[in-house]
């Protein structure tokens, strides 16, 4: 099939009636069972992960207090992404997300790329939460002696168990385990005020502005190694798309979405830049580490009994929710392309539950190889994976605002409608964010140890995706013949 029979097939898609959106057949059967406090609390439950739990720990080290202005800055840039992503949501909902709007707006290529490159970010992302919670399990002494990868076979075992059941269990736990990172937060920053205006002794120094003062000031390290953080960051709210994927399961996205995209704001000032504060008011950054998580060190040094332990099984509870989420979202994701055949047929098959297990199943087999990451590099298995995912979602919004912008045009042209609930400002807001996510990818160059050699596989991962679509694109010209043909009779 020549170029100009797939641009033609994808303009009879997308209908010059600015009324009527195409419809994505890889949406076609799910069910609709997500309720509104589902999709609320999987917009900001599964970006409260890893990311804060564990990676706060060794970027306060690093970067100290300044930590809380780049949660800030990231968080900013976090909300356009996922305003514009609630936007095309609204346009038209699809489990396929922005895939399928990259489908649309910039062609099977670009649908192609940001599928396989979302997929680089969760599959990566899924072995950062396994090796996290092999990490915390080893904070208990009993299991001290088991080793890291196999506590990790086991958390991926247990999860793949949970998503495969049903959307709506799925829900329910995502729902349950994000009231907990929630409230558990909530109680540690209560603590934490608590010891403040008691002046309660935390490992022997009296917290407040003090503590900060007294080992280096806001920028104990300079302003270098904040800047060199940045990436990390972006990786701690890389879960926030998940209310675009979540919404093609829901019955009502209209009403859901709005609600869960304006709540994200607040909760990310809240919850991010306010526990890091917090953090750095209680304990100077050289006392926390990478190894373990900030909340859990802060805990166990004001000498309550259990405290440590209790926190420690809460951000357990997070890094298995995070791997869950990303099971969910790839299996969705995969399942779109499969359907366009940019896929592996495999990953379009669906249960009897309407789970997309296929998907799941591979994002799963990738997983694995971190297992063996954890078997031969235990101490530095989270930052490399970590750096990859940054790679993957950096992609991943990018694509997500390129697809808006030509949403806009497009309907500034008349040829689509943009609902009421919008990214303002554009396309200076799409410009500047898009700018922003490129100078943070360009700033890993600086980490010699590990952010350079991330970047050095930028080649790698392009030559791959080039081999691949030479692989698939005969596949893809074979099925937009047929729905060109569907769309014609």
């Amino acid at each position: 099939m020549s170029k100009d029979s797939v641009d033609t097939a994808q303009a009879a898609a997308t209908r010059t009636d600015a009324a009527q959106a195409p419809v994505d057949a890889g949406d076609a059967g799910y069910s609709k069972d997500l309720k509104a406090r589902h999709v609320n609390m999987i917009a900001i439950g599964g970006a409260i992960g890893t990311g804060l739990f564990l990676g706060a720990g060794g970027r306060l080290h690093n970067a100290g207090p300044a930590l809380a202005l780049a949660y800030l800055v990231c968080g900013i840039f976090a909300f356009f992404v996922v305003r514009a992503l609630g936007e095309l949501v609204l346009y038209r909902p699809s489990s396929g997300s922005f895939v399928s709007y990259a489908r649309e707006f910039l062609g099977e290529k670009g649908a192609y790329v940001a599928g396989w490159m979302y997929f680089l970010n969760w599959s990566t992302t899924g072995i950062a939460d396994i090796t996290a919670i092999a990490l915390y399990t080893h904070y208990w002494s009993m299991f001290t002696s088991i080793p890291q990868w196999t506590l990790a076979l086991i958390a991926l075992a247990v999860v793949l168990a949970v998503n495969l059941i049903s959307v709506k269990i799925f829900g329910e736990m995502e729902f349950w385990f994000a009231i907990i990172k929630v409230a558990t937060l909530v109680g540690f920053m209560l603590i934490g005020i608590f010891l403040l205006a008691t002046q309660h002794k935390v490992d022997g120094q009296t917290p407040g502005v003090s503590v900060i003062g007294d080992h280096g000031g806001v920028l104990p390290h300079g302003l270098m190694p904040v800047v060199l953080v940045m990436q990390g960051v972006i990786f701690a709210y890389a879960a926030l798309e998940l209310v675009g994927v979540a919404a093609g399961e829901t019955a009502e996205p209209e009403k859901v979405v709005p609600r869960a995209v304006n709540s994200i704001m607040w909760r990310v000032g809240l919850f991010y830049v306010g526990s890091v504060v917090l953090l750095a008011l209680l304990l100077p950054g050289s006392v926390y580490s990478a190894d373990e998580s900030p909340f859990v060190t802060v805990l166990s040094k004001i000498g309550v009994s259990g405290a440590g332990d209790v926190m420690n099984l809460v951000v357990l509870t997070a890094a298995m929710s995070s791997l869950n989420s990303g099971l969910y979202s790839t299996g969705r994701i995969l399942r779109s392309m499969a359907v366009a055949g940019s896929a592996p047929k495999f990953t379009a098959r669906m249960n009897r539950s309407q789970v997309p297990y296929g998907g799941i199943l591979l994002t799963c087999a990738v997983c694995v190889l971190g297992v063996g990451l954890n078997y031969l590099v235990p101490s530095q298995a989270f930052e490399i994976v970590l750096n990859v995912a940054s790679l993957g979602i950096i992609s991943t919004w990018v694509i997500i605002m390129l697809c808006h912008l030509i949403f806009v045009r497009r309907a500034r042209a008349g040829l689509v409608e943009r609902p009421a609930f919008r990214l303002r400002f554009s396309p200076a807001t799409e410009i500047t964010t898009i700018a922003f996510l490129l100078v943070c990818l360009g700033m890993m160059w600086n980490d010699a140890e590990v952010g350079r050699k991330t970047l050095l596989l930028i080649p790698v991962i392009a030559a791959l995706l080039v081999a691949g679509w030479f692989g698939v694109r005969r596949r893809v010209s074979q099925t937009a013949d047929k729905e060109l043909t569907q769309l014609t009779k």
